[in-house]
């Protein structure tokens, strides 16, 4: 029986636009196994991860659970862990690290002020400083969630750990099942889909040099996924590829366009504005369209189904005059 990612590849499923959505991430260590929703089924307190999810909803915080890459068996509760969060917003990216002998810690965390970017609260809640080690690859490994993380994630962790590449960990959702192995790279929050351990280690040197790599990347984990595409669409388009020079300042329903006229029951359609620091800015028409033939979406679910894409129609960029409108 084909998996979910081996049919995705198989029908070359784009990945540009599927990144999971989140301003801020907040990762703890928690070893030992995962079940489908860790933050309730590991052996971190069931209750302390549902006051996690309750304080980070909305707020713009996702928080994931890390583990070193290797064995998985119950090993007793860590006396120290490792505790991370990263804000991925250009123009204030920053990763900070802390350790904490009680992750009920996290709960002093301001989470609406993490989200929009106040490193502060880590420090007052966490004593967290500036990461100042390498940058961070976090590989989706939670089997439980779907096989094919495991499958895939798994051997790519142990790879890149054997490779002694620094920074990596896996971690328990990143979301896109189908484009396993998933990697999220951390500061600057780009995701990656179908990794190979030579591609993260090309994505690490770049973002080491201040560079991001469009090969295989599912888009920014700061911008919704009509954003994630237009700014990937920007960097191929005019070869831009330094982190941290575009933002996606507007997005609007496409309801007219020089391209296309939207009508009732017809697919979503935005035009998206990026952003240079420079001043440069240029529009993108996005068109959301459906993946066919039906698929499945997830191991864990025999429904097939047409997941959403982000169809670039058009780039261009704006005239010195057309910049206030």
């Amino acid at each position: 029986m084909s998996t979910c990612a081996t049919v995705s590849r198989d029908l070359d499923e784009p990945v540009s636009g599927t990144a999971a959505t989140a301003t801020t991430w907040l990762l703890l260590e928690q070893p030992g196994p995962w079940g489908p929703r860790a933050l309730t089924s590991s052996h971190l307190d069931p209750a302390l991860g549902r006051a996690l999810e309750a304080a980070a909803k909305g707020t713009g915080v996702r928080v994931a659970l890390i583990r070193r890459p290797g064995r998985h068996a119950d090993s007793g509760t860590p006396a120290e862990r490792q505790v991370y969060a990263a804000h991925t917003v250009p123009g204030n990216v920053w990763l900070h690290s802390a350790t904490t002998s009680d992750p009920g810690d996290l709960l002093d965390l301001d989470f609406t002020a993490l989200g929009e970017g106040d490193h502060r609260t880590f420090g007052r809640a966490l004593r967290g400083r500036p990461h100042t080690g390498d940058p961070l690859a976090l590989v989706c490994t939670n089997g439980k969630r779907d096989r094919c993380c495991a499958l895939l994630g798994r051997p790519l962790a142990a790879e890149l750990a054997a490779s002694e590449v620094r920074g990596v960990w896996e971690v328990t959702h990143l979301g896109g099942h189908r484009f396993a192995p998933t990697v999220l790279v951390l500061p600057y929050g780009y995701a990656y889909g179908r990794a190979e351990a030579h591609t993260v280690k090309a994505v690490l040197h770049g973002v080491r040099e201040g560079r991001i790599v469009v090969e295989g990347c599912r888009g920014s984990s700061a911008w919704e996924r009509p954003g994630q595409a237009a700014e990937l669409a920007v960097r191929t388009a005019t070869g831009e590829y330094a982190a941290g020079v575009l933002s996606v300042v507007r997005t609007e329903d496409a309801v007219r366009t020089e391209d296309a006229v939207r009508t009732d029951g017809a697919a979503p359609r935005w035009e998206v504005t990026v952003a240079h620091v420079d001043g440069r800015r240029w529009r993108v028409l996005i068109a959301q369209g459906a993946s066919l033939p039906p698929r499945p979406e997830s191991c864990g679910t025999a429904v097939l189904g047409s997941p959403a894409r982000m169809d670039v129609v058009a780039v261009r960029e704006l005239a010195t005059a057309a910049l206030a409108s």
